[in-house]
């Protein structure tokens, strides 16, 4: 699966929080933090189902998303991606960065902490 980009990680953050939700009450929500019209959430989430990130089902005239991306291998993809290009970190990303988020429960940091171990192990091996 693709890494998502910054606005369809918004999009995912969302749905990971409450879903289903159709593309007007995603656009909704998202656009103070996007800035875009709705047409640019519409094909973005035509994208986002095209890579597997995110699934649709049609009531009607709506389509319901959800997250097909799993929450907390998405999160440490991106925390080790960010670690290692920008301040290039060998070793595994102190989970500590993820103290205090609203985005993820004790439980989830604890799985992160393994996912981010196994990621710094790859990278290692692939150096």
């Amino acid at each position: 699966m693709q890494q998502p980009t910054a606005p369809e990680l918004e999009i995912l953050k969302l749905l990971w929080l409450k879903q289903p939700l159709t593309a007007r009450e995603l656009h909704d929500e998202l656009v103070h933090v996007l800035g875009w019209g709705y047409s640019s959430t519409r094909k973005t989430l035509e994208r986002m189902t095209e890579k597997g990130l995110v699934s649709f089902e049609s009531q009607g005239h709506k389509n319901n998303y959800s997250a097909l991306a799993d929450k907390v291998s998405t999160l440490a993809a991106f925390a080790q991606d960010f670690a290692s290009r920008i301040f290039e970190l060998k070793g595994p990303v102190p989970v500590a960065m993820f103290a205090g988020s609203q985005l993820v429960n004790a439980s989830e940091i604890a799985e992160l902490e393994l996912l981010l171990t196994r990621l710094a192990a790859q990278q290692k091996a692939a150096d």
